[in-house]
């Protein structure tokens, strides 16, 4: 595979008609984020290790169901619940390193809503396709969320 470095930062925004503590929930149970991460019916994401504290590691597989080709570790820096999740992510297939990512998420409650802003600063050494499939998979797992906990809703007081 050749060295094609990339870099660049993703911002998304996503309002979520749900209680902010309920969109941060859904953020730490792997069950909940095996759900909605995943960015198409054919794609899935499976935990193998789950640890979302401060230090933590989370480990996953994800790619076509048939085929979960990418391995990917979180690792967490901080976490204040309900507001913000700041983690690394580092994507693998086999033994390569594909791409290197620092992402924050700040959570913020409206009145009637949830406001999701994520920023991903990535690097891709395997050229911009990996940081379009990045941006294209967070956009739909973030749409994903909010149709899991819209389907879910509890009325924001």
């Amino acid at each position: 595979m050749s060295q094609q470095l990339s870099h660049d930062t993703i911002s998304i925004s996503k309002t979520i008609k749900a209680p902010a503590e309920q969109v941060f929930s859904a953020w730490e149970n792997p069950k909940a984020r095996s759900i909605w991460g995943a960015p198409s019916k054919d794609e899935a994401v499976e935990f193998i290790e789950n640890d979302f504290r401060v230090g933590g590691l989370d480990v996953h597989r994800c790619g076509q169901k048939n085929d979960l080709q990418f391995r990917v570790e979180t690792h967490y820096y901080d976490i204040s619940m309900p507001h913000r999740l700041l983690f690394t992510e580092r994507v693998y297939t086999d033994d390569s390193l594909l791409s290197a990512s620092l992402i924050t998420v700040a959570i913020s409650q409206n009145k009637r809503a949830t406001e999701l802003q994520v920023t991903i600063q990535i690097t891709s050494l395997v050229g911009s396709g990996m940081i379009d499939g990045t941006r294209n998979g967070w956009q739909c797992a973030l749409s994903n969320l909010a149709a899991y906990l819209e389907a879910t809703r509890v009325e924001v007081e």
